[in-house]
């Protein structure tokens, strides 16, 4: 599954309303798509209110809407297509503070399938692919901002990914870590990985003024972005 785009606090609160809630219930429960009908008869609902909860949900990413003809019929005659539910393709995910787990997970799972087929230590592995990883965000950043500077670029892909950048005089601290709970338990390793991440990032980028070290605290991330000097030209 993917990861929904948009506003996906808002995606699980509109779970809080207990009829939309067990409508979503429902319909992730059954082994095909379902029918506004086949909803409201099932928990007993005007099909009128069955619909718009449905559609709500459909709205929020919480459900697919796909289109189907039930009486097998095709070609004229055959009449509309229903309006059918499903679960959707992509998923929601909600954490506070915010939390970048599979981030992480994608990247260490990389590194394993090409340390066995390269035979290249694993942490050499993982600190050329988090490298590469913080490139390719900058690259894409880079490309949805049009003219913006590499610094702003660098805080809004930093605040995207739950970095929570603060500015302090010309540094920049991250007052949240992404990888919190993996850094309690491997904290060399995982903030290497993070080190690396951002200074991909950041050469990508370049120039933002900035350049990435380690310098753990407590209360925020291990990595610290601080103004470097510019070379004179």
């Amino acid at each position: 599954m993917q990861e929904c785009e948009g506003d996906q606090v808002a995606a699980v609160a509109a779970l809080d309303e207990p009829t939309r809630r067990r409508l979503y219930d429902y319909v992730v429960r059954q082994p095909g798509p379902v029918s506004r009908d086949e909803a409201a008869t099932a928990l007993e609902l005007p099909r009128t209110t069955a619909a718009f909860h449905l559609d709500r949900l459909a709205d929020q990413r919480l459900l697919d809407v796909v289109f189907e003809r039930r009486t097998g019929r095709t070609g004229p005659g055959a009449g509309r297509p229903a309006k059918l539910y499903r679960r959707a393709t992509c998923e929601i995910t909600v954490s506070l503070p915010e939390r970048r787990y599979d981030l992480a997970g994608q990247l260490l799972a990389a590194t394993v399938e090409d340390a066995d087929r390269s035979g290249v230590s694993p942490r050499a592995v993982l600190d050329r692919r988090a490298y590469e990883l913080g490139a390719q965000l900058a690259q894409s950043a880079r490309a949805a901002a049009g003219g913006q500077d590499g610094r702003a670029t660098a805080w809004r892909v930093l605040e995207a990914y739950g970095y929570e950048p603060r500015a302090h005089d010309s540094d920049v601290a991250l007052g949240n870590c992404p990888f919190h709970a993996l850094v309690r338990q491997h904290t060399e390793l995982v903030c290497g990985m993070n080190l690396r991440v951002l200074t991909g990032l950041l050469d990508g980028l370049a120039p933002t003024g900035l350049g990435a070290r380690l310098d753990p605290a407590s209360g925020r991330c291990c990595v610290k972005l601080e103004a470097v000097a510019r070379t004179a030209s």
